[in-house]
């Protein structure tokens, strides 16, 4: 009898992965993953040759095995930065589906600071060193920075000149003397520890009102949006403030989008006074260092407060509570390169994905929020009123076919003459608008107003 003998031959084959680079495909490649980066776990930020060059990317899921296993790269090495969330992955398949943009390109306006995925640099700090002895003296402004460092917490260089109004070269001078000594600190990330239980402003019963609708959303912990549309001066900011610091209380972060335009001084000053720190800054007159500091506090969770232009909403954000898009009506927010969205919506789909509410902020709402906002998709919050005393101004037309200026090189009307006259005379400003730097572009009768236009082509 014949025996037959199988021999089975077992090749290794290395577990591949999907991994998504920032440039303009609509695919994940596969890598597999080198002895020491084992089991890594969707969403982690790798370093992945690409071409001739090695290139951030994500860990976007198990690899299809479509290629050969002797063509296929193997992973260079994994960041130590807190994975991109799920949310976050589902957020950038949604956009590169609904504006038919590669996948990678979206995940580009994530990676847009590929610096910040590196361990953050050290700076020098100063602590205390050793206190004035028997018989020693110094100047002022050195001793304002003794009684500052006393606390013996370290600080910057910017940070202790500052606490003790005094120029960096008194520190500096101390730090010589041995009175203080340098160490080294983490740039640390901002707005890490907002006070939501800082008293706000005093609201008036409908400010009250639509305020505790909004808090009532954050606390609902699910998806809705809400559209607060109010006067000029009507007091939206304070009342909208009340939802972010429902939000922080949560331990959750929080994103304001304003059109750039919007991010004034005045603006971050009203939020420092409200929770006693400066919000986290995203646009794009923000500094690189800044930029780096500021993604990866975003990333790992410990800046709370987000204000940005509509490019702050694809950072990767650990735990997002509830955005607010002021002046949601501005054309700013709409992208017209790369991904052509506009950020107010797709500010809706990411609250939608995350399960949490988004407010709407208006003066004017636009035609598709205030229509949102009468079929009932969207919560109405109004405030019809300006707070406190403040009046709306005294608007007044004037009809140039009757009031008609001097001659025919003058466009201004007498009694607008006049009143800019009564204005100058009394030590204030005159501000005059002028459509399209002053030309008009048709040709109108100026005794009955008739407009002239070609029967031909109009």
């Amino acid at each position: 009898m014949k025996s037959t003998i199988t021999i089975l031959i077992i090749m290794s084959i290395k577990k591949t992965i999907a991994v998504l680079t920032p440039y303009p495909i609509n695919k994940a490649y596969d890598y597999t993953l080198p002895d020491n980066l084992q089991d890594l776990e969707e969403g982690t930020y790798v370093s992945a040759p690409l071409g001739n060059r090695e290139v951030p990317a994500v860990v976007w899921g198990a690899g299809e095995g479509d290629v050969k296993p002797n063509k296929i790269k193997s992973l260079v090495s994994s960041y130590d930065v807190t994975p991109m969330p799920d949310v976050h992955r589902k957020f950038i398949n949604w956009v590169s589906s609904y504006t038919m943009t590669p996948l990678g390109s979206v995940l580009k306006l994530t990676l847009s600071v590929p610096k910040a995925l590196e361990a953050p640099t050290s700076v020098t700090g100063y602590v205390m060193a050793r206190e004035l002895n028997e018989g020693e003296s110094v100047s002022k402004p050195a001793m304002r920075v003794l009684e500052v460092a006393g606390d013996k917490l370290p600080r910057r260089l910017s940070e202790l000149a500052e606490e003790a109004d005094c120029s960096t070269g008194v520190v500096k001078t101390l730090a010589k003397n041995g009175f203080l000594k340098t160490i080294e600190l983490q740039a640390p990330p901002p707005c890490r520890s907002p006070d939501a239980f800082r008293a706000g402003a005093l609201l008036s019963p409908q400010q009250k009102e639509c305020a505790d609708a909004l808090v009532d959303n954050v606390k609902a912990d699910k998806f809705s949006c809400a559209l607060l549309d109010g006067v000029t001066g009507a007091g939206k900011t304070e009342v909208y403030f009340e939802a972010v610091a429902e939000a922080i209380k949560q331990q959750k972060q929080v994103l304001i989008l304003l059109p750039e335009i919007a991010l004034s001084n005045a603006f971050l000053d009203r939020f420092k006074s409200r929770f006693g720190c400066a919000p986290a800054l995203w646009h794009s007159s923000l500094s690189p260092a800044k930029r780096k500091i500021t993604w990866r506090g975003v990333a790992e969770g410990q800046s709370k407060v987000v204000i940005g232009a509509r490019s702050a909403l694809f950072l990767p954000y650990k735990d997002l509570g509830v955005i607010i898009v002021d002046e949601e009506h501005d054309p700013a927010y709409k992208q017209e390169e790369g991904a052509i969205c506009n950020a107010r919506d797709m500010a809706v789909v990411r609250a939608n994905l995350g399960k949490f509410p988004i407010v709407m902020v208006s003066a004017t709402p636009s035609l598709e929020t205030i229509y949102n906002a009468w079929e009932g998709r969207y919560q109405h919050l109004t405030l019809p009123t300006r707070h406190g005393e403040a009046g709306l101004p005294d608007i007044h037309l004037i009809d140039l076919r009757n009031d008609k200026p001097e001659s025919r090189q003058h466009f201004i009307a007498p009694t607008l003459e006049k009143a800019m006259n009564e204005t100058l005379e009394q030590k204030q400003q005159v501000l005059l608008f002028l459509n399209r730097r002053g030309y008009a572009p048709l040709t109108i009768c100026r005794n009955c107003g008739f407009r002239f236009q070609c029967p031909r082509c109009t």
